[in-house]
């Protein structure tokens, strides 16, 4: 037996020193930080992996405003497919490979397909698949005889433009040809790629928003640990996901160790994300395994038990502290996962060292996470739940088409709760509170930058009578 004589701490143990500060606003300053070593978020922002937080919805909405979503991985490979597939379609300056069809096809094929793929427009081609017409909803709509050949209703005035179109000379075609697409085509008439209107709007409305080298949202992928998970690695690559998260609650273990070797001897490109891990020795060997970002966190999420049911875990900030730390050298970036209660505690974990902050119960309450929204007493609320619930359990396993015995339930131990999280709104407003809580952190420590947060910043621990003092007392609150 070995016992630490140092006490952990966790987020309502501290408080930031106020310190000289001449900042004059704090939305001016930056809180771009990175998430892996190759990608940088404007938000440092993540949306966590779990079934009742992200799918393609979230994830579009955490890319726009600057950070990124982790789709999670209790679902088919062809369904996390899907969703990633959603996100990159959902807004590109150039769309790499726009959905065509041929002068074959008839007017309920092109119906069918915009309404599967919710497209504004199909573009047609001939069988040397060079673009002959174009079809637009316009076209489509108060056409009833679905029997009709699409030559017969589509538009052969086509304005196009070369594959090496700048942003702003295509800014400048669509307006001055009046039309809302722009196909690219090569000197031999076929398409190299589609410009939209639609597109162009979101880039000028997110201007923060994360996106790859082509243009596209930024998503991530969460899988798991076992041998036939590397399907599900090379699909979510193949769909587009910026990274992969190995996702296990005990990060620092020989199957987290072997699948992140795995990923990296197979795609040596891949950005590789692993955890969770609570010490600075489980930092250093996702390390050493060849991870692009470590996620830190064992026990302390809303909805988490393992501390109860195991005993086993280290309150966050002393977590984040030390991880970050043992990280600091290589260069490799640290995620905190979980405990995150208030605005003012992102910035007091970046603060101790983490470049980017994951988000679970506070963003399972907004309209983009999965679930319905339920009345009670009133109030209205969204379902959450961890993914080590028995629930969570049962679900996952009929997802892969077993069906648990009851001796089987009656002994699984969970490690996580389902609960009920008030509703939030819009996933927006709740960034918006969080990192504005970061910036005004770093106003009162007077930091311009994330890295300069974290060197300039100063713990104070507190007891009790400071955390009761820290909020809201003496007073009836309204609403």
């Amino acid at each position: 037996m070995k016992i630490l004589q140092d006490t952990a701490l966790t987020y309502d143990d501290v408080l930031l020193v106020p310190q000289y500060s001449n900042v004059d606003s704090r939305r001016v300053l930056s809180t771009k930080s990175w998430l892996t070593k190759k990608i940088a978020l404007h938000s440092p922002i993540v949306s966590a992996n779990m079934d009742v937080v992200t799918e393609s919805e979230m994830a579009i909405t955490m890319a726009r405003e600057g950070g990124i979503g982790i789709i999670h991985r209790f679902m088919t490979i062809a369904e996390q497919t899907r969703q990633i597939e959603r996100v990159k379609k959902a807004e590109s300056f150039i769309v790499d490979r726009p959905i065509t069809m041929t002068d074959q096809h008839t007017v309920g094929d092109v119906k069918r397909i915009v309404e599967e793929t919710d497209t504004g427009g199909i573009l047609i081609v001939d069988k040397d698949e060079k673009l002959i017409g174009i079809i637009t909803t316009r076209d489509l709509l108060f056409e009833e005889d679905d029997s009709r050949p699409v030559t017969a209703i589509m538009s052969r005035e086509i304005h196009s433009a070369p594959p090496n179109t700048s942003l702003k000379d295509a800014e400048r075609l669509l307006h001055e040809y009046r039309v809302e697409k722009l196909p690219l085509v090569d000197k031999n008439g076929k398409i190299t790629g589609l410009v939209t209107l639609k597109d162009i709007m979101k880039i000028t409305k997110f201007p923060k928003a994360t996106k790859d080298s082509k243009g596209r949202l930024a998503v991530g992928a969460a899988v798991g640990v076992r041998d036939k998970e590397m399907r599900r690695v090379e699909a979510a690559l193949q769909a587009g996901a910026d990274c992969i998260v190995v996702d296990i609650a005990h990060g620092d273990s020989n199957l987290e160790i072997d699948m992140i070797k795995n990923i990296r001897k197979h795609f040596s490109d891949a950005q590789i994300i692993g955890g969770n891990v609570a010490t600075a020795d489980g930092t250093k060997r996702l390390i050493d395994a060849g991870v692009d970002s470590v996620k830190v966190g064992v026990g302390p999420g809303s909805i988490c038990i393992t501390r109860q049911v195991a005993g086993s875990g280290v309150p966050q900030l002393t977590a984040v502290i030390q991880c970050a730390d043992a990280a600091r050298d290589s260069g490799i970036p640290i995620i905190a996962d979980g405990g995150i209660r208030f605005p003012g505690d992102v910035a007091k974990a970046v603060a101790a060292g983490a470049q980017t902050v994951m988000i679970g119960s506070m963003l399972a309450g907004t309209d983009e996470s999965p679930g319905m929204i339920l009345t009670r007493r009133g109030h209205r609320y969204k379902a959450s739940r961890g993914m080590a619930s028995l629930a969570a359990n049962i679900e996952r396993n009929k997802r892969e088409g077993n069906d648990l015995t009851r001796e089987e339930v009656e002994d699984y131990v969970a490690e996580g709760v389902e609960a009920a999280v008030p509703y939030r709104g819009k996933a927006r407003e709740v960034l918006n509170q969080l990192v504005g809580g970061l910036q005004s952190g770093m106003s009162y420590s007077g930091a311009q930058s994330v890295e300069d947060f974290q060197k300039k910043a100063i713990f104070v621990r507190m007891t009790g009578a400071g955390l009761r003092e820290s909020g809201p007392h003496d007073v009836e609150v309204l609403g």
